[in-house]
């Protein structure tokens, strides 16, 4: 997979002055059906999430409160994507090494995935990932 597919997703937005709603919907807004969601929070600073890749799940990262950068590498290129609008979704499909890092103060960063978990999904390390990314 290439960065030609990562992209910003547009959640809806439903502005009111008792506060703003967003919402995601399977298959209305992300290129899958959503099988499993999880949330990293609590990141003491200078840390970092993920470092790794998934040979064929799916993936939209939102942050829900705060922000924090999310680093994708797809064997050749890098690209750093900020999120800190709980109405932007960064989806990121198979094959894409991804990192997470500059957690704010109370960050909140929520996934949605096309897959249950499954060890046998993740490439943990890197030399493998760049390997079998460029086979492909």
């Amino acid at each position: 997979m290439s960065m030609e597919s990562v992209r910003i997703i547009d959640l809806p937005k439903i502005l009111d002055e008792r506060g703003n709603l967003s919402f995601l919907q399977n298959e209305d807004q992300l290129p899958f059906s959503i099988k499993r969601v999880y949330w990293i929070y609590d990141v003491p600073g200078g840390e970092q999430r993920g470092g790794h890749a998934y040979r064929s799940m799916k993936e939209v990262i939102i942050a829900l409160s705060g922000s924090f950068d999310v680093v994708l590498f797809d064997g050749k290129e890098e690209k750093r994507f900020t999120l800190n609008r709980s109405y932007y979704g960064l989806y990121v499909p198979e094959m894409i090494w991804r990192s997470m890092e500059n957690f704010s103060t109370n960050a909140l960063a929520f996934v949605a995935t096309d897959s249950m978990y499954d060890e046998s999904e993740y490439i943990r390390n890197r030399e493998q990932f760049i390997t079998e990314s460029n086979g492909k």
